[in-house]
Formats: structure tokens, sequence, C-alpha cells
């Protein structure tokens, strides 16, 4: 038999079926089932398997929705007799990786897209890929990581996040190449692999907890030397060595010092070593070249005293202890108040439902989450999660999706109404059809929404990540630079002075507070968003929206309701209004306008019958025309009726009184003859204006885009406080109108819930999208706003603002840090003050310093991002 080129090598066995027309050697395979609800179906498709010629045994796990057949058959008869019986079969990817048949391609290359074999899970092309990342310790090895990743062929962009040591890749490379780039650079990385939101987290919550602990240990062990060696030379001798007794003494520390340095300082060391044989350095480095710099020196002075002047003959082992245990307890701190940055994405996988009650053949069954299926109807009583999202068919309750919008108050949720996986039913009992599941449902796509932002850097992130990669190599020159000194310049004992003012220029000069700057921040900052219901893609998006200068606002389902409804019906031929609304709403039939569904919920409401259209025709941004038995028929704004030399002179008073009253005019044209003007209202949402409000006071100016006509749009926007209104815009121009702001030197940001303003979202520095709005719209900006609240966009500006505030401040911190703690280190202040920086409180700073960065991220939790009384209180600026 000749194997089909085409199938992976794991896919390819011996007496499988190649074609439909095959037979299949006896052999096991599995089916995922879909549209089985209960043990009634179970034992349906069983007998309707076991009934095809061929067939020795086929069983079911209800839980799985999985099928197992033993036998002599092919693949399409089995789907073909699971069919017959009323479901839809497809080949699964089985534990080993193998499909076990080619004609799993029946169904599909989506079918294969989403079940890809195991065994070629390190071989198969990518598109995005999460690789955990273990023994990257600063921001130097954040820049070597990523430049290794990035010169991967195939990969379009790497990005590091030092706080979760994760690495996120986008391109088509090989998870092969991407992890052996980065074992080349010295470290060592695993893929993430299938393992779910909730494994994940407890296994890094685990992995967190035992490095805490170990270090706590190592911190201990090191302290338990280091501090009585310190006070016994500050207040009891001195650490010299002048006699014999002293030797052997100061011998049997050095032996205690060196066993501190292999059990608390080994992670250090071995670091530091990987990185020399990448031709590497990294904080580890500095540290590993300090600490072992001073216990060197001082064995040298046990053992060979003679070699060195009297005066220069003074151990250094409790520096060498303190500084290991010192940044091992930096580390610690560093950990557990890591920890509580991810807490926003800890939250977001708690909403996550294990079970749903589902309902078959009037049997409600529990099963497990994963085997909830399109189109199974979930049954949820008051208290419950949400397990999926779906819509409501019976029942009416009130839903609480704070938990996702941020919007306190719960919403009545009825028939036809959509409900969202992992909101909180409250009061009734609903039964609803599952139509997202698994990774398409709302809540899965949030949360992988905020993890790769939070793992994406700003462009301010990435400048820090550059320097810090020279950052290393170059203190390393200056610690150098400042034993000769020193020993050529300096005083009595210059040896000594030498060798401590350059292990603490070593020490002091870690760059680990620089790593930790941006993603602690960062982290924080969008995990705050997203509890406030605003979802940012990227760090870009965080960092420009923190700048903007002008806000674009379009005006139907952004400021206003998005829900019209006719108002007013102004008669001026003589058709009857009945005869008038039929005639639009007819017409209206073939429009997705808004303003359309207005008028034919008007229509419905008085229960008249629609005609039929013919030569139907939508202009965009117009309206719309068509043949109505026999009659032209137009429905439009003025620039469309004006196209047919109809005479609008008769409807100025009308049109003018409804522009006032903030009231849409669609003029009626019968046969070249205007016979009635239509009054269409969308209300103002009623926080529009509130957040207009603290657009303005955060300094932005705001604009209002929209194709209505100026009269309208400019009583909408008095009644919200916009001052510049652009109107009678056609869709495809508003991305030009918002060019033309930024050619003018604005940072624009750019509002809108339609497909019509996708163009317009994809042009602006950040486009926002209202997560009540369509998908396009969602997919072609940088921010989506869950809740259709404006309120949302200005808490994404407030929350955007301080956390680039907050960035700005940990690398000012960070910079500060190093550029001034390197002079002192260096012995600057010597020849002024004969002050002289020790080693250990280099130590200590180096670990106070990535605390503090991280303890400063954290603020940004308790970020008030609602103003009382029109003061805005920042807790993090």
């Amino acid at each position: 038999m000749v194997k089909d080129a085409a199938t992976p090598p794991c896919c390819q066995q011996e007496g499988s079926a190649m074609s439909d027309g095959q037979s299949d050697t006896t052999m096991q395979r599995e089916f995922l089932i879909e549209g089985a609800g209960c043990a009634s179906c179970v034992s349906k498709i069983e007998q309707a398997l076991q009934a095809v010629s061929g067939v020795e045994t086929a069983s079911m796990d209800f839980p799985s929705r999985r099928v197992r057949v033993v036998g002599q058959v092919a693949n399409q008869a089995l789907m073909d007799a699971v069919a017959t019986a009323g479901y839809q079969a497809r080949p699964v990817v089985q534990g080993d990786g193998c499909t076990g048949a080619k004609n799993a391609q029946d169904t599909g290359a989506a079918s294969k897209a989403q079940n890809p074999p195991k065994a070629m899970s390190q071989k198969a092309a990518v598109t995005n890929v999460e690789l955990l990342i273990d023994g990257a310790s600063c921001a130097s090895c954040v820049a070597k990581i990523e430049k290794s990743l990035n010169a991967v062929p195939g990969v379009r962009r790497a990005s590091m996040n030092l706080a979760e040591h994760s690495a996120s890749i986008e391109g088509d490379a090989s998870l092969d190449a991407l992890v052996l780039a980065v074992e080349s650079a010295g470290y060592q990385a695993r893929a993430r692999g299938d393992l779910a939101d909730t494994e994940l987290m407890a296994e890094k919550a685990q992995a967190d907890q035992a490095n805490y602990q170990k270090l706590i240990r190592d911190m201990a062990i090191a302290l338990s030397l280091g501090v009585p060696l310190m006070i016994y030379g500050l207040f009891i001798g001195e650490m010299t060595v002048s006699t014999p007794a002293q030797r052997l003494s100061w011998l049997c520390v050095g032996g205690l010092t060196l066993a501190v340095m292999l059990l608390s300082g080994r992670h250090f060391y071995l670091s530091a070593w990987k990185s020399m044989l990448n031709r590497n350095a990294n904080m580890d480095t500095l540290i590993a070249l300090g600490t072992g710099t001073a216990w060197l020196y001082s064995m040298v002075v046990v053992i060979f005293p003679d070699w060195l002047p009297e005066l220069t003959r003074h151990v250094y082992f409790e520096a060498t202890a303190m500084i290991i245990g010192l940044v091992n307890l930096g580390l610690a701190l560093e950990v557990r108040a890591r920890g509580r940055t991810s807490v926003a994405i800890k939250r977001l996988i708690g909403l996550q439902v294990k079970t749903a009650r589902i309902l078959c053949e009037g049997v409600e069954i529990d099963v497990p989450i994963e085997s909830v299926a399109l189109g199974d109807q979930v049954r949820v009583r008051p208290g419950e999660k949400i397990p999926v999202d779906g819509q409501v068919a019976e029942g009416e309750s009130t839903v609480d999706e704070s938990m996702l919008t941020g919007e306190p108050m719960p919403v009545s949720k009825r028939g036809g109404d959509d409900v969202v996986g992992g909101t909180l039913n409250k009061s009734g009992t609903l039964l609803y059809v599952a139509t997202r599941v698994g990774k398409d449902m709302a809540l899965a796509r949030i949360i992988d929404m905020v993890k790769r932002a939070q793992n994406s850097k700003p462009p301010i992130g990435r400048l820090a990540d550059v320097i810090a990669g020279y950052f290393v190599p170059a203190i390393m020159i200056i610690a150098v630079v400042t034993a000769l000194v020193w020993l050529n310049f300096g005083p009595q004992p210059s040896l000594a002075l030498a060798m401590v003012s350059a292990t603490t220029v070593l020490i002091i000069a870690c760059p680990c507070a620089l790593g930790l700057a941006t993603p602690m921040s960062v982290m924080v900052g969008i995990g705050k968003a997203a509890e406030a219901g605003v979802l940012i893609r990227n760090g870009e998006a965080l960092q420009t929206s923190a700048r903007l200068t002008t806000m674009v606002l379009d005006k139907t389902g952004t400021i206003t309701q998005g829900e019209p409804k006719l108002t007013k019906i102004e008669i001026i031929g003589s058709l009857a209004e009945e005869d008038i609304l039929q005639l639009s709403a007819s017409l209206e039939q073939g429009s997705e306008h808004p303003l359309a569904d207005a008028i034919i919920q008007a229509a419905k409401q008085r229960q008249l019958t629609l005609y039929g259209v013919d030569e139907f025709k939508a202009l965009a941004g117009h309206g719309v025309c068509g043949s109505i038995n026999g009659r032209l028929v137009a429905l439009g704004n003025a620039a469309m009726v004006r196209q047919y030399k109809v005479d609008l002179e008769s409807a100025t008073d009308i049109t003018a009184s409804m522009s006032a009253e903030a009231v849409t005019p669609l003029y009626l044209v019968v046969d070249g003859a205007l016979v009635a003007v239509l009054g269409v209202s969308d209300p103002v949402k009623p926080d529009s204006a509130a957040a207009v409000a603290r657009l303005q006071r955060n300094g932005i100016k705001v604009v209002m885009l929209t194709g209505d006509t100026y009269a309208t749009a400019r009583s909408v926007a008095a009644a919200v406080g916009i001052d510049k209104v652009v109107a009678e815009v056609l869709p495809e121009h508003k991305a030009a109108k918002v060019r033309a702001l930024q050619q003018d030197g604005e940072v624009v940001g750019m509002v809108g819930d339609g497909i019509n303003d996708a163009p317009a979202l994809a042009q602006a520095d950040v486009g926002f999208a209202l997560g009540t709005g369509t998908d396009v719209a969602m997919e072609s900006a940088d921010v989506t706003l869950i809740r259709g609240s404006l309120l949302a966009l200005a808490d994404a500006i407030t929350i955007s603002q301080a956390t680039l505030r907050n960035i700005r401040q940990n690398l000012w911190g960070a910079f500060i840090y190093n550029s001034a703690g390197i002079p002192v280190a260096a012995g600057l202040l010597y020849p002024l003050f004969g002050v002289l920086l020790s080693p250990v409180i280099a130590g200590a700073a180096m670990a106070l310093s990535s605390v503090t960065v991280v303890s400063n991220a954290n603020r940004l939790r308790l970020l008030k991002i609602r103003p009382d009384a029109q003061e805005r209180t920042d807790a993090a600026g």
C-alpha cells in the first residue's frame, strides 16, 4: 500500500482507509458527535453504528461526546450512519496523535486545523505561540531572548514578559526552532501546550509558591552566616588576618561561606556560567562576579597573606553571604508581589464554569462544560453562573454582568436576548440555546485578549529593553575601570579599596528593576482595565491612548442609544398616514440601517401588511428607493431627494422644527412628488454628557462625526457638550476626516460601533469599539469597550494615562537609581567625605529597587477610575 504523502507520518497507518471506497482492516477509531444531548441519543447512535456491516463494537462516552468504533468499515459509512440517526460525526485525533485514516479530510480543512495531531505539535507551523521561559532574571535577559527569537526565520514578532517569565511569538516558525533559539541564548523554554487556563494558573501558582519558599530558605541560610559575621566586624573584632590562629578561623569561615554560595547562591552561578558559555551577560553575571570576587580575595588573604601588604589583609566573607541573602530576599518579595499583578486574569478565569445543565427530550443532565455543543438547550437556575454564551428561549430573569462589563446594575433578560458565559443569573430560571462554546465564548476571547495584551510591550518598554541589552557589559567595563583607578591613584590599602569598589559597582548596578519596570505596570494596568470592562489589545494602544489629543465620536449607537424610534409623520401630500407608513416600511425591508428598523417596527406595531419591492436599491449614506405596485418610491435624506429634482421648500419649517428637537428627517417621495417627512429620534445615552465632560477635563478635544444632518447633529452635540461637529459625512469619507485631523498634528482616537465605522477605526491612532457593536468594528479596533457606555471610554483614558505615568515613574526610578548609585559605588564620595559604599549595602539597595518597582506597579490596583464631585482621585499619580 502506498502512503499518502500529504498525510503526516503519524497519521499513516497500515490498513487504514485511504479513501471512502476502501475498507479498513480491523481497527479502533473515535468520532466526535455533535447534537447528542442525553442517554436516549447515545442509544440511537450506538444502534445506528452497530447496524453498519463490518462494525464489531460501537460504544459512546456521553460526557466527552465521543464514540469508539472497532471493525472493518470505511469512515464515511460510519459518518453516514450517524447522520441518518439525526446527528453529525467527524473523526477526531486519538491520544497518540493519529486520526487513523486519511478520510478525516472529508470533514474539511477546518476540522484538521482544530484537531492537529499532537505528535506533530513540535513541527507544525504556528501563528501564535506562548513559551514559558526559565532562567531569565533581568532586562538584559529579555533583550537577548527577544533578539534570539526574532532572528528565527518565520518569526514576525517576539515579545517577552519578564514578570510572567513567558514569551509570545507571532509567525510561522516551528516550535522546535523557537525552543532551540531560546536554549542557544542560554535559557530554557517550553511550549504552553494544551494546558487550560485554570491548569496553567494553578501550575504557575504552585511553581511560584515553591520558588518563594526556596528563596526564603536560601535567604535564611545565607543570612544565618552573614549577619553574625557583620555583627562581629562592626562591634566585636577586626576582620583581618595577622596570626596563624586567625588564619585557621577565617579558613573555616571561608569554607562555610563557600557552602552558602553553593547552597543559597547556586542559581546565580549556574546562570552566570551558562551566560558566559553563550557569550552573554546578565544580572546573575554581576552578582556572581561581585560575590565571587569578594570570596576569592578573602581566600587569598587567608591562604597567602604574605602576598599582600599588611593593610590589605582584610576578609569580606560577610559581604558575600549578606549579598546572597539580601538578593534572595528581594527575589522572594518580588515573587510574592508579582503574584498580585495577575489578580485580574485570575478573576476572569475564575468566572469559567465547570459543568452545565442541558435539556434533552425533557430530561435535564449535568455535563462537563467541554461537552456542551452548539444548539444545546441549557437550563440556568437563580444564583447559578451561565455556562456558555447563548440566546434566551424561555423565561425571564436579571443577570449580573458586572464581572465582564464593570456595570453594577443587573440586566433584564427575556426571550431573544443574548446571555454571556461567566455572568451570574440572579432572579429567575432561564432556558437558552448555546450559540458559542469553548474558545469562541466571549469570556474565553476576553481572557485571551487580556493575556496577549499583558505580554505585549509599549514602545517605551521596548526602548528600555534595548538599553538594558547594553547595560550589563557597560557595568562590567565600569567595574574594571573603577578597580584600575583605585589601584593606580587610590590611597592605601589601594588593592582592598579597588576590590571593594569594583564589587559594589557590580552589585548595585544589576538591571533587574529596569526589566520589571514596564511589564509590571502593563500587567496591572491592562488587568485593571479588564475589570472596568475595557479590553486593550496591546501595549502600543495603551501608550498611545494616554497621549490622545482628539477623540472622534460617532453619533448613532455611540453617543445615542442606537435604537431609533419613529416619533413623527408630517403629511405634505394627499396620502393617509397609514399609507405613508406602509410604503416607507415596505421600502425599508431591504435596508439594515438602524433608522430603517425604527420605521419597520412602527409598521409592525400597527399590524400593517408590507408590500413587495421591485428594483430595490440602497445608496449608502443617502437612503433607499424601489418600485412598489408600479409606483416609484424613494425614502432618504435631503441629498438623495434632490437627485430626483424634488422641491423641498414646502418642508423647510417641518425639518427645521425636527432638527431643533434632535429628530432626523426622512423625506418620502412617490412618483417624483414629496408626500411626507418622517421624523426618527435616537435618544442620547444618559451618561454620554458626563463621559464627554471627563474627556474634556483630561485635556482631550471631542469631535462628533456623523452622516446625519447638521441641524440634528448640532442638537445632539449641544445636549452632551460637544463643540465641534462634522456632519453629513458618507461612510467611505469618515476615515478621510480622521486622516485630516492627524495631518493637523492631532493624535486621534475614534469611537464607533458599526461596520461603516471600521475604516475610520483602523485609520485612527487608537480605535475604540463598543462591545455592543458589530464584530467587524471590534476586530478593527485597538480597544474594545465591553459595555455600550462612553463612560467606559473615559475609564480607558484614565487607566491608560495612569499606567503610562506609572511606567515612567518605574523607569525613571530605575535609571536614576543606577545612574546615581554607580558613581557612589565607584567611590565618588571618598575623596570628599571619606565614605566608601559597602557591597552589603549595595546588595540591599539592589534588592530593594526591584521590590520598589513591583510595589509601585501594584499601586495601580488602587486606582479610582470614577470621579467624585468632578474630581478624579488618581492613586497612581
